[in-house]
């Protein structure tokens, strides 16, 4: 969409014409009249308007001119629609630049004697009976360009012909009668309107709506429909529909088939709500909302989370970031093939080399000085080819060498794989769909690497993890040395406008108090406090929490601030600042829109969150939680995991929270001996032995959670449990149906029927992995992320002993795995 002001319309309007020009004040253009440049229709409504434009503030200045209907009273302009996509009209002069009603009834556009553009009127089972000099082009309050007749029959409306946008009351889908569909195609780039790379449409087939790249034409993906009463426009959107504050009660989405047509469409019954659904030129699907308050289009919804997920995102040479704006970023030693695409949108273009390589063969041998860079933990490319007789690393990286046209390999398991040619569908580890620990070399000159000894071409993958791990230490340390010289005192005087010695901004009272509106939205009580959402001078929504002033409050914050405020992971909530002024004691964090995971699971009004989304969660805290335990500096156990502190962002994506319990682990040690803590419910059995603990507790927790994300409720038996409510435990019937072919009954039913059962199977088998009595038989989280990822596979687990106590039969038998 495009989302630069239009300021100045090229041009002024000439006292005479050779026909009337179209009043700027109608919403009608009727036979014998024109619209040209500087002219508009504007609906009854005052909603929209339809004209000529161009992006004349473009960089380089564009000549292309284009006829659409934009939204009149929004100060961003953002086209809806337009006519001559592909067929801009280039240095119009406005009296010789015209839209008009033809002489055989079509809509065109005229330019100097040439037609642009024309419409081709479709009959609509009735006939015509009114002459031309009645018809007329009508911009209804919809944005729905309507030809009619004078009786009133539309004779040709743009809602049948969508460009990238579908708007409220347009129909997405297809007539049965005429066999005419109604695909939406994406732009080109954010100021090029033309037909686009890809294209949305019903399928006439009944395969659901389908996803394709336009040339070659390649299916994508498929948005199978559910034989539902409710209808879900889109996987995930009814639930954001329904959970979003700003699209709740203002769009009703709603589906037709009969036997004349099949379509999708959405209505906006709040008048004020400015809204569309537009398919971005990276091939994700948006519902956008207008924010008076942000002054700006809001993206509430996108298909798929990951703008990388799409194929071929970012062009050639590139690593895709789907965190990051833009998300697509040259290759080491590469250069934007097109700076001027790329600024404004199109990413396509990709990147080119700053230096050729350099390589020479003959019939007998092939010589080359090019040195390979790493590039870790991203996606391979597309398009591998494999050497089967490059078993070690070396071999791999020489029978890259051996090929001029060879640009890139990886090496692993054994395996190794070369790529030729350009390189596309690299996209960075921890993004928001994506997960990957591979390597890529690149080829690159040797000039593009002056630091490096021409002797030593080959990188030693250990050694340069060892020395990023030895660097990321010594960084580490400095900084530990800072923060104790310049020992943070709690109580001390405030500091004001200041940032603590991790970078971590420290507020004041006031600033916060300014912020949350004197804590007035209140968005959740927790253990030692409440918290308050607010929002920064900059627009940062955030999340307060305030302490109590107990002497647990106070071991509290300094356990958050000293744990979460020295470590950064996208799978752990993030601690932006805190408050230590007086008795005043507060941390402030991202705001995280979709609140906690208990609230989804186990509240009766709440949107149900599909597999597919809880299985992303399940893979994010584990990874969150590997984190924790074997890749921080010291090892930190959280000591509290449940679904309160497992917290969603606008993408339901999860990062853990809550770290006041936290505790430290020195990695010369093993164990640590902390006072009882945690949630029952989530206890593992050594904390009640009073013994020093292992990361293993929070194993243990994270194995119950995964009970309560398949099933949908909690796990705890309660006090007064009979024999009745044991039998219903839920750990207890995963144990007894795990074998049988029975996953259907232990999954939660708001999900009918529609899981992976495959994925549900691993789950269930971790969670008895992870909550075995003897610690020692739990698995670390970085076995638990790798099962997860479907790299390794787990045999059969023995049953817990509570467990089989629990179980065991007045004769004496028990259930066992």
């Amino acid at each position: 969409m495009a989302m630069v002001p239009l300021h100045i319309l090229l041009g002024l309007l000439l006292l005479l014409h050779t026909t009337p020009p179209c009043s700027s004040a109608t919403d009608t253009l009727v036979a014998g009249q024109v619209l040209t440049i500087g002219d508009k229709l504007v609906s009854a409504n005052g909603r929209f308007a339809l004209g000529f434009f161009n992006w004349f503030q473009f960089q380089p200045p564009s000549d292309n001119w284009y006829l659409g209907i934009w939204f009149n009273n929004i100060p961003v302009f953002t086209t809806v629609w337009v006519a001559n996509r592909d067929d801009p009209v280039i240095d119009p002069k406005p009296n010789l630049t015209q839209l008009k009603i033809s002489s055989d009834g079509n809509l065109a556009i005229a330019h100097h004697a040439a037609v642009i553009w024309v419409t081709r009127i479709v009959n609509k089972n009735s006939t015509q009976t009114s002459s031309i000099d009645t018809t007329r082009l009508v911009l209804m309050d919809t944005a729905n360009l309507v030809l009619t007749s004078s009786s009133g029959q539309a004779l040709w409306e743009s809602f049948d012909y969508p460009t990238d946008v579908v708007l409220p009351g347009a129909k997405f889908g297809w007539n049965k009668l005429t066999g005419s569909n109604r695909p939406v195609i994406s732009r080109k780039s954010t100021f090029d309107p033309g037909l686009g790379s890809y294209s949305i449409e019903l399928d006439t087939n009944g395969n659901g709506i389908v996803l394709k790249r336009r040339k070659p034409s390649v299916v994508y993906r498929a948005y199978v429909p559910k034989t539902s009463a409710t209808l879900k426009l889109l996987p995930r959107i009814q639930k954001m529909l329904q959970l979003d504050p700003r699209t709740k009660g203002s769009i009703a989405p709603e589906y037709v088939n009969n036997r004349e047509e099949e379509y999708y469409m959405y209505t906006s019954p709040d008048e004020t709500s400015c809204s569309f659904l537009s398919l971005d030129i990276s091939s994700q699907i948006k519902l956008n909302i207008w924010s008076q308050a942000e002054q700006s289009w809001q993206t509430i919804f996108a298909d798929p989370l990951d703008s990388c997920a799409s194929p071929v995102t970012c062009g050639p040479f590139t690593v895709c970031d789907g965190r990051a704006q833009p998300p697509c970023d040259c290759m080491e030693s590469f250069s934007k093939k097109s700076p001027w695409h790329s600024e404004f949108g199109d990413q396509t273009q990709g990147c080119i080399r700053n230096t050729p390589l350099n390589c020479s063969s003959d019939e007998n041998t092939t010589s080359s000085t090019d040195m390979f860079h790493p590039i870790a933990r991203v996606t391979l490319p597309y398009n591998s080819q494999s050497v089967n007789l490059a078993t070690t690393h070396t071999k791999c990286e020489e029978a890259c060498l051996s090929s001029c046209s060879c640009t890139a390999y990886s090496y692993g398991n054994k395996n190794c794989s070369v790529w030729h040619g350009k390189l596309l569908g690299v996209n960075l580890n921890d993004g928001i769909e994506i997960y990957s620990e591979d390597i890529l070399f690149l080829r690159l000159a040797a000039k593009d690497l002056p630091s490096l000894p021409k002797d030593k071409r080959k990188p030693n993958v250990k050694v340069v993890t060892a020395a990023s791990i030895s660097c990321f230490g010594l960084l580490m340390l400095m900084t530990l040395l800072v923060i104790c010289r310049k020992k943070l005192r709690w109580s001390s005087s405030p500091l004001y406008g200041n940032y603590a010695p991790s970078g971590i901004t420290v507020f004041t009272y006031t600033d916060l108090t300014r912020a949350t509106k004197k804590f007035s939205e209140k968005i959740g009580t927790g253990g030692f406090g409440s918290v308050y959402k607010g929002m920064l001078s900059d627009s940062t929504t955030i999340a307060v929490k305030r302490l109590d002033g107990t002497r647990q409050g106070e071991k509290q914050f300094r356990a958050e601030v000293s744990s979460i405020g020295l470590i950064q992971h996208v799978s752990l909530v993030k601690l932006i600042g805190f408050c230590c002024q007086g008795d005043n004691r507060l941390l402030v964090y991202e705001h995280m829109s979709n609140g906690s995971l208990d609230s989804h699971l186990f509240q009766s009004d709440a949107t149900v969150l599909n597999w597919k989304t809880r299985y992303q969660i399940v893979l994010g805290v584990a990874r969150g939680l590997f984190y924790l335990h074997q890749s921080c500096r010291k090892c930190i156990i959280h000591c509290d995991i449940k679904p309160e502190n497992i917290l969603l962002d606008a993408s339901f994506f999860p990062k853990v929270a809550d770290f006041g319990m936290a505790t430290f682990v020195g990695r010369n040690f093993s164990r640590v001996l902390t006072t009882f803590r945690g949630t029952i419910g989530y206890l593992a059995p050594e904390w009640l032995s009073g013994v020093a603990i292992t990361p293993k507790v929070d194993v243990y927790s994270f194995g119950m959670v995964l009970f309560e994300i398949i099933s949908g409720r909690r796990n705890s038996l309660g006090e007064n449990s009979g024999s009745c409510d044991l039998a219903e435990y839920f750990p207890i019937q995963v144990m007894s149906k795990l074998h049988g072919d029975d996953m259907q009954s232990l999954v939660d039913p708001q999900l009918q029927g529609i899981f992976d059962s495959e994925q549900v199977e691993r789950v269930c088998k971790v969670a008895l992995w992870c909550i075995q009595d003897n610690e020692s038989h739990r698995p670390t989280m970085s076995e638990v992320v790798r099962v997860l990822e479907g790299l390794n596979e787990i045999d059969l687990l023995p049953t817990p002993r509570l467990l089989a106590a629990i179980t065991e039969r007045p004769n004496g038998t028990e259930t066992s795995v």
